[in-house]
């Protein structure tokens, strides 16, 4: 199990690092199928994944993708409510078919998945967006594998016992830390390719370690969701991992909070 897990890791980075330096159209897609593919494993949990509703969600995703792309932020709003009233007017007039909890999922699914997820290429395409993006990373991945380290090493505090029982607090703390040494690592690197003056270094700890707490708290929730799902990976699609979302869980939190304190720096 190990080694299929650490192939198919490997596999996930070089596909990642390759779409993350192409930038644009190509991470674009990326970033779309994605999306996709995550909403499509939410909505499973709820077998409403072939549902009109879903589609319906799925359209929007795509939609909202495309008003991102082509920079017409401008229609956000409008296009929340359109999709809100379209949500609504079928589950008026398909009565009772859904439950105002599925409508709820629909709704939730496109702004959890697609609307997050849709941050990495938004970093991405900022004019400083190739050294940025890989903050989301270091914030997530990065974190993740310092606080497993740690957690084996001298992991001795459940914090969430209940939900996620092999977490430790030693574990957590260490996954703050490692992700801050990462980020400052990073900007001294990269110090010549850094925009602006000032000190990136401690910048870029300050945005990881953030990160780092923000991407824990997106793995939290995504174990609440399968729990109350009774169900142990969101899908099968990435070997050793799971699905998409058991993936990119952290990187959904993550990717918004780098964009907007990378506007902050």
């Amino acid at each position: 199990m190990f080694w299929v897990r650490f192939r198919s890791s490997v596999i996930l980075v070089i596909i990642a690092v390759s779409t993350l330096i192409l930038g644009g159209d190509v991470l674009f897609s990326a970033i779309l199928a994605i999306s996709l593919i995550g909403m499509m494993e939410l909505y499973r949990t709820m077998k409403l994944n072939k549902s009109l509703i879903a589609i319906l969600g799925y359209s929007a995703a795509v939609l909202f993708d495309l008003i991102i792309k082509f920079h017409m932020d401008k229609y956000n709003m409008l296009f929340i409510i359109l999709f809100l009233l379209l949500l609504m007017m079928i589950y008026v007039f398909t009565y009772p078919k859904y439950h105002v909890e599925e409508i709820s999922m629909i709704f939730f699914g496109l702004f959890y998945v697609a609307v997050m997820l849709s941050f990495v290429y938004q970093v991405r395409m900022l004019n400083d967006g190739f050294i940025l993006v890989w903050l989301i990373f270091i914030g997530a991945w990065g974190s993740d594998t310092c606080a497993y380290c740690v957690g084996i090493l001298i992991g001795k505090h459940k914090i969430l016992p209940k939900l996620s029982p092999k977490k430790s607090l030693e574990g957590c703390i260490g996954g703050v830390l490692g992700a801050a040494l990462l980020g400052f690592i990073y900007a001294v690197v990269f110090r010549n390719r850094i925009a602006g003056d000032g000190n990136p270094q401690i910048a870029y700890a300050i945005i990881c370690a953030i990160s780092s707490i923000i991407s824990q708290l997106g793995d939290w929730a995504a174990s609440a969701i399968k729990r109350n799902h009774n169900i142990k990976d969101y899908g099968n699609l990435i070997p050793g991992h799971g699905g998409i979302l058991d993936r990119f869980d952290s990187i959904i939190f993550v990717a918004p909070v780098v964009y907007m304190l990378s506007n902050m720096i």
